[in-house]
């Protein structure tokens, strides 16, 4: 089995948070990954070394700062009213909503959900703003969102 039931999962609070519930038919789509299987998924497209964001290091894709962008703001658009992702996102990734995603905290601990769920429920992915890296299935972009309230793109290998 991949996944852990959300109803067991440590963090479910953060989609069912009383200030921004995540309607019933999205969170059906949020599937947190058994440790093992977010390890295994960690180490084929993150880390093999690493076990989470602050630990990168040489021989780790995402270690080269010369493929990431320029930082840009995601905490302003997280504190104000609107529910949309920014624009300079958006504009830069345009996957599918249907495109599989993996939201990575750290090497035990990756939810996968679908595009279209993520950008209408990522403020909720980002109670816990501690370094994650979004990936898309079959796709090189990556977005890696800063606890100092940016994000950066790459891509990656």
């Amino acid at each position: 089995m991949n996944y852990t039931e959300l109803d067991n999962y440590t963090r479910k609070w953060i989609f069912t948070h009383a200030s921004m519930p995540v309607p019933a038919a999205d969170l059906e789509q949020i599937k947190p990954l058994t440790q093992a299987r977010s390890a295994q998924l960690w180490q084929e497209h993150i880390s093999k070394q690493s076990p989470d964001a602050d630990h990168f290091e040489q021989g780790d894709w995402a270690f080269d700062a010369k493929i990431w962008s320029t930082p840009e703001d995601w905490q302003d658009a997280w504190d104000d009213d609107e529910l949309a992702l920014p624009e300079a996102i958006l504009t830069v990734i345009k996957w599918e909503d249907n495109t599989t995603v993996y939201f990575c905290y750290e090497k035990y601990n990756i939810i996968e959900t679908k595009w279209g769920v993520f950008k209408r429920n990522w403020k909720n992915f980002l109670f816990f703003d501690d370094g994650p890296i979004l990936l898309g299935r079959k796709q090189k972009q990556a977005l890696w969102f800063q606890s100092n309230g940016t994000y950066q793109l790459a891509s990656r290998p």
